[in-house]
């Protein structure tokens, strides 16, 4: 039987709408471990330690959450701010609809790769390999559409997925190639 790759889940950034016209010096003011400096940058920097996520806030009400390592951390994250919004006074209406921007999960194919050959074989369409640049290669997977980056470790990182499923899909299909090619037992 073929060797499964596990898959880890790294990174999940997330974003939904909160409500129209935020007041974001109010809530900084009542929002521990939050950072607001608008002249560096126009958001509202909020992060908790549980789940470990940063929450950017815009004044338009849009928010985007990142470092979540699952849907349901991103979920209980965003949960949390709404409840912090609403006590400093901003009372939310509607339930936030969570719109998954990107997925970052890493895996390990179990043996070394040879990306040279990897390179040759897979053809210039998709691959993008310049090892004095960058010493992994780049594939563009169309179904499902991630980026993954290969490494000669036979570690890879999977990049664009919008679920979780994206990524096991990703990551099972290129061991498929790697197979038929003769990289992978």
């Amino acid at each position: 039987m073929a060797y499964k790759p596990k898959i880890k889940i790294e990174n999940v950034v997330a974003s939904t709408s909160l409500r129209e016209d935020l007041d974001l010096p109010k809530i900084a003011l009542s929002l521990e471990n939050s950072e607001y400096e608008p002249e560096q940058f126009p958001g509202l920097i909020y992060r908790i330690k549980e789940p470990k996520t940063a929450t950017l806030l815009f004044r338009s009400g849009k928010v985007v959450c990142t470092g979540g390592k699952s849907l349901e951390e991103v979920q209980a994250a965003i949960d949390h701010l709404v409840k912090k919004v609403e006590a400093a006074g901003f009372p939310i209406e509607e339930k936030p609809v969570i719109h998954v921007q990107n997925i970052v999960a890493s895996s390990d194919l179990g043996t070394p790769i040879n990306l040279n050959s990897i390179a040759m074989s897979f053809g210039l369409e998709n691959v993008e390999y310049e090892p004095e640049q960058f010493p992994g290669l780049v594939y563009r997977m169309y179904d499902p559409k991630v980026v993954l980056l290969l490494f000669g470790s036979g570690k890879l990182v999977c990049t664009g997925a919008k679920k979780p499923e994206d990524v096991e899909r990703a990551v099972e299909k290129i061991a498929e190639e790697l197979r038929k090619i003769g990289q992978l037992p």
